[in-house]
């Protein structure tokens, strides 16, 4: 848990990932439309990846991942950024970390 806390909290925008997982894949590519270049952490690829997956099945309470961060708060998995999305609340979350699109 410690782990994940920090990691989350390092970065402005984070996504605790798999590199096989498709949803985690397309939440990555919806940030990178918006602007932001999300810190992508595969827990398939750290050692102590196990332990963080069960810390963010903890927090999230369904699937480990995709789990968001944004400035270090929990946003959510795939379907709770879906409808920050839709609602238009994840562009204003999200205002500090997009790079300028010039």
């Amino acid at each position: 848990m410690d782990k994940v806390k920090r990691v989350a909290s390092e970065k402005g925008v984070v996504i605790f990932s798999k590199s096989s997982c498709c949803l985690c894949y397309s939440v990555k590519i919806l940030f990178q439309e918006l602007g932001v270049d999300p810190y992508v952490h595969d827990i398939d690829q750290d050692p102590e990846g196990r332990e963080m997956e069960r810390a963010l099945v903890r927090l999230v309470g369904s699937a480990a991942v995709p789990a968001v961060f944004i400035g270090g708060t929990l946003m959510g998995s795939t379907n709770e950024v879906m409808s920050l999305h839709l609602s238009g609340t994840l562009n204003q979350l999200l205002r500090p970390y997009q790079q300028s699109m010039s």
